[in-house]
């Protein structure tokens, strides 16, 4: 693996990408603007706060894919560091895939103009990616977790305390409906996570954004977007799916979304049926004697019968 540094040691003052004037002209428009900005920089501010995302002295490492998401979580963080009561520092990461037609130019020429410090990975695990998906099967598995190890490790690398990542409120949801559809479980993406090896705090500062504001802003902002030449070519992917369900329940049925994100962060355990996560089968009445130790006569006698 090749890591290109771009670190100067005197770096210019940060700045966050500028407004495209053309779509700002008038009055109006620039409102509007200036209400999206300071909504999305509320709701970063606000998750940041009630999941305690950053730290003072943190160093947060922003994976940047290319797309709108990640573009404006770097952006809307910059803007909060300059801000913020604590100091934290910033450093962008991209990992280059060596996806066919990649401009490997794109994202160097755009942070350096912005200021900030960055690395680029490169390591080829689109053709790893491509060799272990089997035919007609979606690439997001083996690539998320190809990109998941490159990246939680070169974090340890470079000292970064978090890892922040771009799924906005949107993506929770959808996972949500993809576990509940298709693998059986009420699972989404939670806010902040520990990795699996213990070695990483990942975030999602983007948590209470919705995706609608963030194509609007990164259409004021006029990143550079970058499109995906892995999952983002293959067609009736379960995700998409999801998503334009999402996206027709939003047009249709006003507040949706928003009960169902709240209802993500308000479980009633005792009110499902996960024996692990509640002890149901001690479960008494205050009139009731303790429980007795577990009798397996029943669960014999039913299996049994079977």
């Amino acid at each position: 693996m090749t890591v290109e540094i771009f670190t100067p040691d005197n770096p210019p003052q940060v700045k966050p990408a500028p407004v495209d004037e053309s779509l700002v002209a008038d009055r109006k428009s620039r409102t509007e603007f200036n209400k999206l900005q300071k909504r999305l920089r509320r709701l970063v501010g606000q998750a940041i706060a009630d999941y305690n995302m950053i730290e003072d002295g943190d160093k947060i490492m922003v994976c940047l894919s290319g797309g709108k998401d990640s573009y404006t979580m770097l952006d809307v963080l910059l803007s909060l560091q300059m801000s913020a009561p604590i100091k934290f520092d910033i450093v962008a990461v991209n990992l280059d895939q060596k996806q066919p037609n990649f401009p490997e130019d794109v994202l160097p020429k755009y942070l350096t103009e912005r200021g900030i410090p960055h690395f680029i990975l490169e390591k080829d695990t689109y053709s790893i990616v491509k060799e272990l998906t089997p035919e007609g099967k979606t690439y997001c598995a083996v690539c998320s977790r190809l990109r998941r190890g490159s990246l939680y490790g070169f974090a340890q690398e470079i000292g970064a305390t978090k890892v922040a990542l771009g799924h906005h409120r949107d993506d929770i949801m959808a996972t949500l409906f993809l576990n509940l559809f298709h693998g059986g479980k009420l699972k989404a993406m939670p806010p902040k996570l520990l990795s699996d090896d213990g070695k990483n705090i990942l975030i999602r500062p983007l948590a209470y954004c919705e995706e609608k504001d963030i194509i609007e802003y990164a259409r004021y902002k006029a990143f550079p977007i970058i499109p995906c030449n892995l999952c983002g070519s293959q067609e009736n992917l379960q995700r998409a799916k999801i998503n334009d369900m999402l996206r027709e329940w939003d047009k249709k049925h006003t507040g949706r979304l928003e009960s169902i994100f709240r209802a993500i962060q308000n479980v009633a355990p005792s009110q499902l049926a996960d024996r692990e996560l509640f002890d149901f089968e001690n479960l008494r009445s205050t009139s009731q004697p303790a429980a007795k130790p577990r009798d397996d006569r029943l669960l014999d006698m039913v299996n049994l019968m079977l």
